[in-house]
């Protein structure tokens, strides 16, 4: 249709949509490690021009205003805004608190609480009708499958976002094309399986932990999300090019769409309140405490702990972290979940540690700035489940990594980083624990992790090897993200490529629909 032909209703919002910054809508899962890099990925389209709309659960939504994220938006003139979709997990059997997986108290509540987030589908598309004009773009978790449906309907883009590695993803993509998530989970099938088409050799199977929604119950949102991920136009994931060349270049080749490597996101909050307050969480000790405590420690000397916002240790596992840093004789920061001191045996056992090595050891109760602590001069080691957004914000600042995976993608982000990149060092753990609360069976022992502390920690050619590379990787992820940096460039090529989306037809955005 023509201008000239248009009725003047539609002329004047054809104008107005030329005229205003393309709209993305962003779905991150709600859950803690896919919520930061979502909304660090918020915060670097807003800083470019474009308008952001973050939606989430309304425990989410509190958390992120509360640590700031909409006030600074509007102090820095940035079109981002945190919406609140309604959501009821109490319809499928769970407390009504439970709008994000760190609030999920034990195994049997996982597949419900994404069975219930699949009800937020219909908020999320009144939201989305009743924009006019319509978004130019929606991004959304790969878990998030029932964003696909309103998406495709209403003709608006949408792009899926991939929270773990390339590596990871590309394993995933080749392992499903060859069927081996099937024959895994066939009772039978008990042997692993090497992956084909990867660069180095990788096998998965029922010992050894392949991706998402691969746990017995879960066979139909798998089906979902690999559905949804085909109908896409394209992935987004928090990586940069100089890290995952080749892995990026093989994933955009079996997947026959584009990839979109925008990061480190990590390395565009800068601002130290900013990098304090991401996630919204609190923390018995205040970051100004904490930084305190590292400028009085030598430089490259402490090591920092932490085990990510979703996996939780038995008190036995806990003992055995706290005298293995103890053994090491090495400045420790160590980051210890509420939950995980439930129990008079586990706080009174912790205040005995504190004593012990007072002055030589941190214990952060609830959660640290992760940022600020890796940032920090005199953290040289980084003790990690292996979640992507800390391997790559340890890479991004620096510093080696030890790695202890649990589940999901964590055991393969743990092989990019030891076996292809060569920045960290095994703990040496070989099988996987369930989600919550389950490392009674296979503790690792205070003495291997005194040992494997302090082999990351000390001299040596192959620990200065491992720093050279971190601090080299490190710097090329700067790189990346300046201007002219090829993650950048990305960014803006990915802006303008979404600059006049927005819908099927003009007629949709008078926002009358059938």
């Amino acid at each position: 249709m023509s201008a000239s032909t248009m009725a003047p209703t539609q002329q004047a919002l054809a104008g107005a949509a030329t005229s205003q910054p393309p709209h993305f809508v962003l779905v991150p899962l709600a859950a803690h490690g896919h919520l930061i890099p979502m909304v660090d990925l918020a915060r670097l389209l807003a800083s470019r021009g474009a308008r952001v709309s973050l939606l989430t659960t309304p425990l989410n939504a509190r958390r992120l205003r509360d640590g700031g994220v909409t006030d600074k938006a509007a102090r820095a003139k940035l079109l981002l805004e945190v919406v609140e979709l309604p959501y009821s997990p109490a319809d499928y059997g769970l407390p009504p608190d439970c709008q994000n997986a760190d609030m999920i108290a034990d195994n049997a509540q996982m597949l419900p609480f994404f069975l219930a987030l699949r009800e937020l589908a219909g908020p999320f598309e009144a939201y989305v009708r009743a924009l006019v004009p319509r978004p130019s773009c929606i991004i959304s978790d790969w878990c998030n499958s029932w964003t696909a449906g309103v998406a495709t309907y209403l003709g608006i883009p949408r792009l899926f976002f991939q929270g773990p590695s390339c590596f990871f993803s590309l394993c995933d993509l080749n392992a499903a094309a060859h069927g081996l998530h099937e024959r895994i989970a066939a009772a039978e099938d008990r042997e692993p399986h090497v992956v084909p088409s990867m660069s180095v050799s990788v096998k998965v199977g029922n010992g050894r932990p392949h991706g998402f929604f691969t746990s017995p119950g879960c066979k139909e949102l798998r089906h979902d999300a690999v559905a949804a991920m085909r109908t896409s136009q394209g992935v987004v994931i928090n990586t940069f090019l100089d890290l995952e060349e080749k892995s990026v270049a093989c994933y955009e080749a079996a997947l026959g769409k584009p990839v979109w490597t925008l990061g480190p996101f990590c390395l565009h909050t800068r601002d130290g309140d900013d990098m304090a307050s991401r996630g919204g969480n609190k923390s018995g000790v205040s970051e100004r405490a904490i930084v305190t405590w590292l400028d009085k420690q030598a430089p490259e000397s402490v090591v920092y702990v932490s085990f990510g916002s979703v996996a939780r240790k038995l008190p036995k596992q806990q003992f055995e972290i706290g005298h293995g840093l103890e053994h090491c004789c090495r400045p420790f920061l160590w980051v210890v979940k509420e939950s995980e001191l439930a129990s008079p045996e586990a706080r009174m056992w912790l205040e005995s540690l504190e004593a012990r090595t007072s002055g030589r050891g941190l214990v952060v109760r609830g959660w640290a700035p992760q940022l600020v602590v890796l940032s920090h001069r005199s953290v040289a080691g980084f003790v990690t489940h292996c979640g992507w957004n800390s391997v790559l914000e340890s890479i991004a600042h620096g510093v080696p990594v030890l790695t202890w995976p649990h589940f999901a993608d964590q055991f393969l982000n743990e092989q990019l980083a030891v076996d292809v990149l060569g920045v960290g060092l095994r703990i040496g753990v070989t099988a996987p624990v369930m989600i919550l609360n389950d490392d009674a069976a296979a503790p690792v022992l205070r003495g291997d992790i005194a040992r494997a502390v302090s082999e990351l920690m000390q001299g040596g050619e192959e620990a200065e090897e491992r720093r050279r590379k971190a601090k080299e990787y490190g710097a090329k992820a700067r790189k990346a993200m300046e201007k002219g940096g090829n993650s950048y460039e990305r960014l803006t090529q990915l802006i303008e490529s979404f600059r006049h989306g927005g819908g099927k037809d003009n007629e949709h955005c008078s926002g009358v629909i059938a």
